[in-house]
Protein backbone atom coordinates (compact mmCIF):
# COMPACT_ATOMS: atom_id res chain seq x y z
CA UNK A 1 0.00 0.00 0.00
CA UNK A 2 1.40 3.39 -0.98
CA UNK A 3 2.09 6.23 1.43
CA UNK A 4 -0.71 8.30 -0.12
CA UNK A 5 -3.20 5.46 0.33
CA UNK A 6 -2.23 5.01 3.98
CA UNK A 7 -2.54 8.77 4.60
CA UNK A 8 -5.98 8.75 2.98
CA UNK A 9 -7.14 5.88 5.18
CA UNK A 10 -5.88 7.62 8.34
CA UNK A 11 -7.58 10.86 7.29
CA UNK A 12 -10.71 8.89 6.40
CA UNK A 13 -10.81 7.31 9.86
CA UNK A 14 -10.60 10.78 11.42
CA UNK A 15 -13.39 12.06 9.18
CA UNK A 16 -15.50 8.97 9.94
CA UNK A 17 -15.10 9.51 13.69
CA UNK A 18 -15.87 13.21 13.37
CA UNK A 19 -18.97 12.45 11.31
CA UNK A 20 -20.22 10.07 14.00
CA UNK A 21 -19.76 12.78 16.65
CA UNK A 22 -21.36 15.51 14.56
CA UNK A 23 -24.20 13.22 13.51
CA UNK A 24 -25.09 12.84 17.18
CA UNK A 25 -24.21 16.19 18.77
CA UNK A 26 -24.58 18.61 15.86
CA UNK A 27 -20.94 19.60 15.45
CA UNK A 28 -17.52 18.06 15.91
CA UNK A 29 -16.33 16.96 12.47
CA UNK A 30 -13.65 19.65 12.42
CA UNK A 31 -12.63 18.73 15.97
CA UNK A 32 -11.30 15.33 14.87
CA UNK A 33 -10.53 15.86 11.21
CA UNK A 34 -8.82 19.26 11.05
CA UNK A 35 -5.86 18.64 13.40
CA UNK A 36 -5.03 15.25 11.85
CA UNK A 37 -5.43 16.44 8.27
CA UNK A 38 -3.15 19.38 9.07
CA UNK A 39 -0.51 17.02 10.44
CA UNK A 40 -0.81 14.64 7.45
CA UNK A 41 -0.77 17.30 4.74
CA UNK A 42 -1.05 20.99 5.69
CA UNK A 43 -1.10 21.98 2.00
CA UNK A 44 -4.71 20.75 1.60
CA UNK A 45 -6.00 22.67 4.60
CA UNK A 46 -8.39 24.24 5.36
CA UNK A 47 -10.04 23.61 1.99
CA UNK A 48 -10.28 19.81 2.23
CA UNK A 49 -12.13 19.89 5.53
CA UNK A 50 -14.50 22.53 4.17
CA UNK A 51 -15.53 20.08 1.44
CA UNK A 52 -16.60 17.51 4.04
CA UNK A 53 -18.07 20.30 6.19
CA UNK A 54 -20.36 21.12 3.27
CA UNK A 55 -21.32 17.47 2.69
CA UNK A 56 -22.27 16.08 6.12
CA UNK A 57 -24.97 18.70 6.90
CA UNK A 58 -26.95 17.60 3.85
CA UNK A 59 -27.66 14.24 5.47
CA UNK A 60 -28.71 15.84 8.76
CA UNK A 61 -30.99 18.28 6.95
CA UNK A 62 -32.57 15.49 4.92
CA UNK A 63 -33.73 13.92 8.19
CA UNK A 64 -34.36 16.93 10.47
CA UNK A 65 -34.74 20.08 8.34
CA UNK A 66 -38.12 20.89 9.92
CA UNK A 67 -36.38 21.63 13.22
CA UNK A 68 -34.20 24.48 11.91
CA UNK A 69 -34.39 27.65 14.01
CA UNK A 70 -34.63 30.01 11.05
CA UNK A 71 -34.65 33.22 13.10
CA UNK A 72 -31.53 32.23 15.01
CA UNK A 73 -29.89 31.00 11.82
CA UNK A 74 -30.43 34.40 10.23
CA UNK A 75 -28.54 36.21 13.01
CA UNK A 76 -25.74 33.63 12.95
CA UNK A 77 -25.28 33.86 9.18
CA UNK A 78 -25.30 37.66 9.42
CA UNK A 79 -22.35 37.42 11.80
CA UNK A 80 -20.56 34.76 9.80
CA UNK A 81 -20.36 36.81 6.61
CA UNK A 82 -17.81 39.36 7.89
CA UNK A 83 -16.15 36.69 10.03
CA UNK A 84 -15.50 34.53 6.97
CA UNK A 85 -13.93 37.44 5.13
CA UNK A 86 -11.61 38.08 8.06
CA UNK A 87 -10.84 34.35 8.22
CA UNK A 88 -9.83 34.43 4.55
CA UNK A 89 -7.38 37.25 5.20
CA UNK A 90 -6.06 35.37 8.23
CA UNK A 91 -5.17 32.43 5.97
CA UNK A 92 -3.18 34.76 3.72
CA UNK A 93 -1.67 37.34 6.05
CA UNK A 94 -1.96 36.37 9.72
CA UNK A 95 -0.52 33.56 11.80
CA UNK A 96 -3.25 30.98 12.34
CA UNK A 97 -1.19 29.78 15.30
CA UNK A 98 -1.86 32.92 17.32
CA UNK A 99 -5.51 33.06 16.26
CA UNK A 100 -6.14 29.40 17.03
CA UNK A 101 -4.59 29.55 20.50
CA UNK A 102 -6.49 32.72 21.37
CA UNK A 103 -9.88 31.43 20.24
CA UNK A 104 -9.25 28.00 21.76
CA UNK A 105 -8.52 29.53 25.16
CA UNK A 106 -11.63 31.71 24.87
CA UNK A 107 -13.80 28.66 24.15
CA UNK A 108 -12.35 26.72 27.09
CA UNK A 109 -13.12 29.64 29.41
CA UNK A 110 -16.64 29.90 27.98
CA UNK A 111 -17.22 26.17 28.51
CA UNK A 112 -16.06 26.36 32.13
CA UNK A 113 -18.26 29.36 32.83
CA UNK A 114 -21.38 28.00 31.13
CA UNK A 115 -20.97 24.56 32.73
CA UNK A 116 -21.53 26.28 36.08
CA UNK A 117 -24.62 28.14 34.91
CA UNK A 118 -27.93 27.19 33.26
CA UNK A 119 -26.99 28.35 29.76
CA UNK A 120 -25.82 31.27 27.68
CA UNK A 121 -28.60 33.60 26.54
CA UNK A 122 -29.69 32.85 22.99
CA UNK A 123 -30.60 36.14 21.34
CA UNK A 124 -29.70 38.20 18.30
CA UNK A 125 -26.54 39.55 19.89
CA UNK A 126 -25.07 36.25 21.06
CA UNK A 127 -26.02 34.47 17.84
CA UNK A 128 -24.42 37.16 15.67
CA UNK A 129 -21.28 37.14 17.81
CA UNK A 130 -21.10 33.33 17.69
CA UNK A 131 -21.55 33.38 13.91
CA UNK A 132 -18.81 36.01 13.59
CA UNK A 133 -16.28 34.04 15.64
CA UNK A 134 -17.25 30.81 13.89
CA UNK A 135 -16.71 32.49 10.52
CA UNK A 136 -13.18 33.53 11.42
CA UNK A 137 -11.97 30.28 12.92
CA UNK A 138 -14.02 28.06 10.60
CA UNK A 139 -12.57 29.63 7.47
CA UNK A 140 -9.03 29.83 8.83
CA UNK A 141 -8.78 26.43 10.54
CA UNK A 142 -11.85 24.32 9.68
CA UNK A 143 -13.03 24.27 13.33
CA UNK A 144 -16.04 26.56 13.66
CA UNK A 145 -18.53 24.63 15.75
CA UNK A 146 -17.85 25.53 19.40
CA UNK A 147 -19.22 29.11 19.46
CA UNK A 148 -22.53 28.06 17.90
CA UNK A 149 -22.70 24.92 20.02
CA UNK A 150 -22.33 26.94 23.22
CA UNK A 151 -25.16 29.28 22.28
CA UNK A 152 -27.51 26.40 21.39
CA UNK A 153 -26.50 24.10 24.26
CA UNK A 154 -29.89 24.36 26.00
CA UNK A 155 -31.93 23.56 22.85
CA UNK A 156 -33.33 20.13 22.01
CA UNK A 157 -31.06 17.74 20.14
CA UNK A 158 -32.94 17.82 16.81
CA UNK A 159 -33.03 21.64 16.80
CA UNK A 160 -29.31 21.87 17.56
CA UNK A 161 -28.41 19.41 14.80
CA UNK A 162 -30.74 20.88 12.17
CA UNK A 163 -29.86 24.54 12.82
CA UNK A 164 -26.12 23.92 13.00
CA UNK A 165 -26.30 21.72 9.90
CA UNK A 166 -27.82 24.54 7.86
CA UNK A 167 -25.34 27.01 9.34
CA UNK A 168 -22.36 24.76 8.59
CA UNK A 169 -23.51 24.02 5.03
CA UNK A 170 -23.95 27.71 4.19
CA UNK A 171 -20.76 28.59 6.02
CA UNK A 172 -18.66 25.91 4.33
CA UNK A 173 -19.83 26.98 0.87
CA UNK A 174 -19.08 30.57 1.82
CA UNK A 175 -15.61 29.67 3.13
CA UNK A 176 -14.79 27.67 -0.01
CA UNK A 177 -15.71 30.68 -2.13
CA UNK A 178 -13.51 32.99 -0.07
CA UNK A 179 -10.58 30.56 -0.10
CA UNK A 180 -10.90 30.32 -3.88
CA UNK A 181 -11.00 34.12 -4.16
CA UNK A 182 -7.78 34.55 -2.16
CA UNK A 183 -6.03 31.77 -4.10
CA UNK A 184 -5.96 29.17 -1.30
CA UNK A 185 -8.14 26.47 -2.90
CA UNK A 186 -6.04 24.41 -5.36
CA UNK A 187 -7.64 21.56 -7.30
CA UNK A 188 -5.70 19.02 -5.23
CA UNK A 189 -7.42 20.29 -2.10
CA UNK A 190 -10.86 19.71 -3.65
CA UNK A 191 -9.79 16.24 -4.78
CA UNK A 192 -8.69 15.31 -1.26
CA UNK A 193 -11.96 16.56 0.19
CA UNK A 194 -13.97 14.60 -2.40
CA UNK A 195 -12.02 11.41 -1.62
CA UNK A 196 -13.07 11.74 2.04
CA UNK A 197 -16.82 12.01 1.33
CA UNK A 198 -17.44 8.21 1.53
CA UNK A 199 -16.12 8.28 5.10
CA UNK A 200 -18.55 11.12 5.88
CA UNK A 201 -21.48 9.07 4.59
CA UNK A 202 -20.43 5.99 6.57
CA UNK A 203 -19.93 8.01 9.76
CA UNK A 204 -23.36 9.59 9.55
CA UNK A 205 -24.95 6.23 8.79
CA UNK A 206 -23.72 4.73 12.07
CA UNK A 207 -24.43 7.80 14.24
CA UNK A 208 -28.12 6.94 14.77
CA UNK A 209 -27.68 5.18 18.14
CA UNK A 210 -25.66 8.14 19.44
CA UNK A 211 -28.44 10.56 18.44
CA UNK A 212 -31.05 8.50 20.27
CA UNK A 213 -28.85 8.24 23.36
CA UNK A 214 -28.12 11.98 23.52
CA UNK A 215 -31.72 12.99 22.87
CA UNK A 216 -32.61 11.28 26.14
CA UNK A 217 -31.59 14.38 28.12
CA UNK A 218 -27.82 14.20 27.63
CA UNK A 219 -27.29 16.62 24.77
CA UNK A 220 -26.16 19.65 26.81
CA UNK A 221 -23.34 17.73 28.50
CA UNK A 222 -22.29 16.35 25.12
CA UNK A 223 -22.27 19.82 23.54
CA UNK A 224 -20.08 21.22 26.33
CA UNK A 225 -17.75 18.23 26.15
CA UNK A 226 -17.31 18.42 22.38
CA UNK A 227 -16.82 22.20 22.56
CA UNK A 228 -14.05 21.77 25.13
CA UNK A 229 -12.37 19.03 23.06
CA UNK A 230 -12.69 21.18 19.93
CA UNK A 231 -10.99 24.07 21.69
CA UNK A 232 -8.15 21.84 22.87
CA UNK A 233 -7.79 20.40 19.35
CA UNK A 234 -7.70 23.90 17.91
CA UNK A 235 -4.99 24.93 20.36
CA UNK A 236 -2.98 21.77 19.59
CA UNK A 237 -3.39 22.23 15.84
CA UNK A 238 -2.30 25.86 16.08
CA UNK A 239 0.79 25.06 18.16
CA UNK A 240 1.74 22.32 15.69
CA UNK A 241 2.02 24.83 12.82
Amino acid sequence: MTHDAISLLIAGLAVFTGAVVQGGVGFGLGLVASPLLTLLDPTVMPGAVQVVNATLPLFTLAAEWRRVDWRGLGFAVLGRLPGSVIGGFVVVYVSTRVLGVLIGVMVVIAVVLTARAVSLPRNGGTLTAAGFISGITGTATGIGGPPMGLVYQSAKGPQIRATLAMFFFLGAVQSLGILAFVGKLPVRTLGTGAALIPFVILGYAVSGPLRRYLDGGRVRAAVLGVAALSACALIGQSLAH
